[in-house]
């Protein structure tokens, strides 16, 4: 093939083979773990850069089209990249990258786990991934999308030794296919009955189904899309699976795949979908409201650090909804401007939340395998001992806490301008609506905020708590590797470029937003310096200058003191509060943390504590908050299962005359009433 010839597609397709061609070669070299580490997992990071890069070419051109030569006899697999795919492409291949560089190191440390299976789920994860962003019909998003479910569902239980993970697993698949059954009945309803050739893209492009049937078929996607994703009350799966698998696969799960849900559900309704009813956007604006608040609730009262951060991803999850809904609102009452701005903090958000959350979750695998604790109840002053993932995962923790110049800022300044700058909108309810969802944003980003405090200061602050922890650090606990840095040191380089190149990056989704929406922000850039998404004069962002105005005052600060201050140091015992003999016991906990917030939504938790009695020699206080949801629609639905399945095993003894029984029973009946 001509090289001038070769279109984006082609080589999406290419690395897409690629990385099935790694996960099979380290089946085959399952004995050479080493090999498997220092050659496959660098190649497939490379490969995934590739896919970024592809991605990056795609956004400005026209969609490439193909067709391959494989599937069932009249249903061949179609493929499409355009900028909508070659964007989550993007965000696909620039977090895999650092987190394919991290498990190069990490899974080399996982003593006896590293294997040549292990390999092949973790390529055929990424591949499938991949696979549903080109998807041009619904027979091979649909095989893609499953693939990914059941990909993940194995790395998740990698440790299927143990109950709680085979648990966890378990519930993760249910709900994956259980959304895969919504999804796939969704597109039934686009392709309304027609012949065979409807199960295209194109197809359901070209069809005009009637409002009702256009509803029924949003509402079977945003429910299909949403159980991926995590949206409350489908989030059930997210903090039980992402703690069970290995923090790389994590890192994949919560900064990409759940993405591809978020794809999902803009590719039906802003491409698929012809025209959007007001009310869509309401009841994903709603829902994106309950989701945030309901994520960053339970994320400040928890005490493992990788529930913490997958609660956390439910409540970005909810910002994404938000945004979604917002769009889906200016878009029906053609404020086409405000529609472009918030969508454009919908995909910026998504970027940045892949790349920030990637870096939080493989820094606590580093921790995890430094300390063999995920409880931060038990953990505290790793700074010291690990000083390379305490600064690398301080980006990451500023960056989602929306603190400027980093990429979470920006993106939440967007939303929160689409929320201000809105007009006022035909339907009274709505006006209503948008300054309290405002108002529901800004308390859900204080509280992010105020839960990175939580995670950062217990666990890399203060001193060691408790004396399995004080062992632990003194003994075993151990800086990040080669492999380990490079890959946080890349999504922490991503979470700094992302901040303070707004301008490149919103150009970029300009060519999204005008291929779903047909307009663009366009002229929300003066300069490649200065963010103005509307104009100059009602809002605008910098964040070279603010970052030089924050360096500017730390220098400025630095030179008073030393020039007036001449060195002269008085040093004396800090204030111990009236106790002299302090220990690190005494330090605020992970539960004292949260306690504030248990108190303030307590209807919301329950709540179950052990409190210590006044002759207790060794007081320890114990708290577990859980999810009422749990006990409320999803208990009573287990129970209900186990029920009728219980009735249905009556009639299945074992016994062959039994069978006999029923078939002659079956027959009679039927001779009769027939």
């Amino acid at each position: 093939m001509d090289a001038a010839n070769i279109l984006p597609i082609d080589v999406a397709g290419a690395i897409i083979a690629l990385l099935v061609g790694l996960g099979l070669l380290g089946l085959v070299l399952q004995c050479l773990p080493q090999v498997i580490c220092n050659v496959i997992f660098p190649l497939s990071a490379f490969a995934s850069l590739g896919l970024a890069l592809t991605g990056l070419w795609a956004l400005g051109a026209i969609p490439d089209i193909a067709v391959l030569p494989l599937g069932l006899p009249g249903l061949p697999l179609h493929l499409r990249l355009d900028p909508l795919s070659g964007f989550f492409l993007i965000l696909l291949g620039g977090a895999s990258f650092g987190v394919s560089l991290y498990a190069a190191g990490y899974f080399k440390t996982m003593a006896g786990k590293v294997s040549g299976l292990l390999c092949l789920e973790y390529h055929i994860f990424l591949a499938s991934m991949a696979m549903v962003l080109l998807a041009d019909d619904a027979y091979l998003f649909m095989v893609a999308w499953e693939t990914m479910a059941l990909s993940s569902y194995f790395l998740v239980t990698t440790d299927h030794n143990i109950p709680d993970i085979r648990k966890a697993g378990f519930l993760y698949l249910l709900m994956a296919h259980v959304g895969a059954i919504a999804i796939l009945l969704s597109f039934g309803v686009m392709q309304g009955g027609h012949a065979l050739s409807a199960y295209t893209f194109d197809a359901m492009r070209a069809s005009h189904p009637t409002p009702f049937w256009s509803s029924v078929a949003f509402l079977l996607a945003l429910f299909g899309f949403g159980a991926k994703a995590g949206v409350v009350p489908m989030h059930m799966w997210l903090p039980e699976a992402h703690p069970a698998a290995p923090s790389p696969v994590s890192a994949l799960m919560s900064g990409v795949m759940l993405k591809t849900a978020i794809y999902g559900i803009l590719r039906m309704t802003f491409d698929l979908l012809h025209a959007q009813i007001w009310w869509w956007g309401v009841l994903t604006l709603t829902l994106g409201l309950l989701t945030a608040v309901f994520g960053v609730m339970f994320a400040a009262v928890q005490e493992d650090m990788k529930r913490l951060l997958a609660y956390s991803s439910i409540e970005n999850i909810g910002l994404l909804l938000v945004g979604i809904g917002l769009t889906i609102i200016f878009h029906v009452y053609g404020k086409d401007a405000l529609a472009a701005l918030s969508l454009t903090a919908t995909l910026y958000h998504s970027l940045n939340h892949a790349s920030f959350k990637s870096l939080l979750f493989v820094g606590t695998g580093s921790i995890l395998h430094a300390t063999g604790k995920r409880d931060m109840g038990r953990m505290g002053g790793l700074i010291r001992s690990m000083p390379w993932v305490a600064a690398l995962m301080l980006v990451g923790v500023l960056a989602i806490s929306g603190l400027p110049p980093l990429n979470g800022f920006v993106s939440e300044w967007l939303l929160l301008q689409a929320f201000l700058l809105s007009p006022g909108l035909p339907n009274s309810y709505i006006n209503m609506l948008v300054p309290v969802a405002a108002a529901v944003i800004a308390l859900a980003a204080a509280l992010a905020a105020y839960v990175m405090v939580k995670f950062y200061g217990v666990i890399f602050l203060g001193q060691s708590r408790g004396e399995v922890m004080e062992a632990a650090h003194d003994e075993h606990a151990h800086d990040a590797g080669f492999w380990e840095r490079t890959g946080m040191g890349w999504l922490a380089l991503l979470c700094v470029l992302l901040g303070l190149a707004p301008v490149f990056v919103v150009q970029q989704i300009d060519h999204v937003t005008q291929r779903l929406l047909g307009t663009h922000l366009g002229n929300a850039a003066t300069g490649w310096m200065l963010l103005a998404p509307v104009d100059t004069e009602r809002a605008s962002y910098s964040p070279v200058y603010f970052l030089l105005a924050v360096l500017g005052v730390m220098l400025a600060t630095a030179w008073v003191v030393h020039h007036y201050y001449h060195g002269r140091l008085r040093r004396g015992p800090a204030w111990d509060c009236g106790f002299p003999a302090q220990n690190a016991r005494m330090q605020d906990t992970a539960e004292g943390f949260g306690q504030p917030i248990r108190r303030i939504f307590e209807p919301f938790f329950k709540i179950e504590s052990d409190v210590p009695t006044p002759f207790d020699t060794h007081p320890e206080y114990h708290g577990r908050s859980e999810d009422r949801l749990w006990y409320l629609l999803y208990l009573p639905i287990k129970r209900l299962t186990e029920k009728l399945a219980s009735w249905v095993s009556l009639l299945q003894h074992g016994h062959i005359h039994l069978y006999l029984a029923y078939t002659f029973v079956t027959l009679i009946v039927l001779l009769v009433f027939v």
